[in-house]
């Protein structure tokens, strides 16, 4: 049985798998934008800085971003060198065998699947309100699940399968939509710093840590800095997306280290910009509001300024939504080719070149539970996830390196393991920083991914013949 579990998948650099080559490095790069700056541009900052870090939330977003560019630095090493369309999967099959593998690719369902239902949701509150500001009244109860006294949440719902039958159509057409909504959702941004700068006041940012580094309250509410940085880490997810369509790069190779560290590196850099501008112009204390870009901009006089942000978040959330489901159809589809899941799913489209009946699949099962499942806190259990897939790359990087020296690495860490160690031990901080009810869901997560582990995937294996 140990034997079984511990079975690792031969390395085959970018093997040709019949999928699309077509994506450039611009498009990765835009492509991990895309997955990145969401919520956590619009919303996260800052509910961050009036609960947990105050100004100091600067300090929680680079403390957030170091951690996500050891793994960065980590997945581009992984991805040059083995590719593949399953990511921190398919790293794990290669390194550490199929049970860690399988666990690990059950993590990521949890990171894209769960966090599209998620974001779909979000989406949707913004969607009805912005309808409400135009005089347009959605009926309530196609705006709610049925647990929540609704028949449907209709606009989660159809954002789902609108994206599926664009990823259905093709990578190349995919990748255009999702480079034209991130230039929409920059714009908005841009615009946001033009009108804020000026009215930047020093004295907001006194004093610049009112919560301190990290304490837990008697309620177990965990504040501070070091715990903004668990909280924005949110903030960082989905940019490894990127490393899931090595199997649709041009030159892999060269594109997919390029993609994932400009995008990682971009974003950090946006999201500093904005958080210090919009502590600088506001008092921290007022900003635990779902829109606090539009708050900020509606107290310096821009009363149009809720059209601006929703229209930076529509099109904001799109793409991210757009990034999840296109890593969690590549990650299936890589575990369906290996058996772990049914080999239905791995078939691809000859005419398309996309794995058409996976995305089918996962249209349905994200759009039920967006529509009809309100996910409520469960969405907080996808950071957790999240750093235990990157934790799982770095120590992927140091057990290739030491197994398998003579592999080519078109890219190749400095220093090692010095990256792969600080990934490890920052992102197992940040895990640590979490609250206890996000690991209790964690862990009941892995439980029904061991059973179906064993009630499936390790009879029918391919690896198993």
């Amino acid at each position: 049985m140990l034997e079984q579990l511990l079975r690792k998948k031969p390395i085959q650099p970018h093997a040709h798998t019949g999928l699309k080559k077509c994506l450039t490095a611009f498009d990765l790069a835009l492509l991990g934008i895309g997955g990145a700056i969401g919520t956590g541009i619009f919303v996260l900052t800052g509910i961050a800085a009036a609960t947990q870090s105050g100004p100091a939330v600067v300090l929680s977003f680079i403390i957030a971003a170091v951690a996500a560019g050891f793994a960065a630095l980590s997945y581009a090493e992984l991805s040059s060198s083995i590719g593949g369309s399953g990511s921190a999967y398919g790293y794990s099959y290669v390194a550490f065998g199929e049970f860690a593998a399988w666990m690990m690719g059950w993590m990521l369902l949890l990171e894209y699947g769960v966090g599209a239902a998620a974001v779909a949701n979000g989406w949707s509150g913004y969607f009805v309100n912005t309808l409400s500001n135009l005089g347009w009244q959605m009926p309530e109860h196609l705006t709610k699940a049925p647990v929540l006294g609704g028949s449907i949440n209709l606009p989660a719902f159809a954002i789902i399968w609108i994206l599926t039958l664009l990823l259905m159509v093709g990578v190349k057409e995919s990748a255009r939509a999702n480079n034209i909504m991130v230039i929409i959702k920059l714009s908005t941004i841009a615009i946001f710093l033009a009108l804020s700068v000026g009215h930047i006041s020093t004295t907001n940012w006194q004093p610049f840590m009112p919560f301190g580094w990290f304490e837990t309250l008697d309620n177990g509410k965990n504040i501070g800095v070091l715990a903004g940085a668990s909280l924005v880490f949110f903030a960082y997810f989905g940019f490894d997306a990127v490393s899931t369509a090595a199997e649709e790069c041009q030159q892999p190779q060269r594109d997919l280290p390029i993609g994932l560290i400009a995008s990682l590196t971009f974003c950090t850099i946006i999201y500093i910009i904005v958080s210090g501008t919009l502590t600088g112009v506001i008092p921290y204390t007022e900003l635990n509001t779902s829109s606090p870009v539009a708050y900020a901009l509606t107290k310096l006089g821009y009363t149009w300024s809720s059209t601006l942000v929703a229209t930076g978040v529509l099109a904001g959330l799109i793409t991210v939504l757009l990034v999840l489901l296109y890593g969690l159809t590549r990650i299936l589809f890589a575990m369906s080719r290996d058996g772990l899941i049914s080999p239905i799913f791995s078939a691809v489209n000859p005419e398309r070149q996309t794995p058409s009946k996976i995305i089918l699949m996962c249209g349905i099962v994200v759009s039920i539970v967006a529509g009809f499942i309100p996910l409520g806190e469960l969405a907080e259990t996808v950071n957790i996830g999240t750093l235990a897939s990157f934790i799982m790359v770095c120590f992927g990087v140091m057990r290739l390196r030491k197994t398998h020296p003579e592999l080519a690495r078109p890219f190749k860490n400095p220093f090692n393991p010095l990256i792969p160690v600080g990934g490890i031990v920052s992102c197992a901080a940040l895990i640590s920083f979490l609250p206890a009810e996000t690991w209790h869901r964690f862990i009941t997560w892995a439980i029904v991914g061991v059973i179906f582990y064993f009630a499936y995937s390790l009879r029918h294996s391919k690896l198993r013949a």
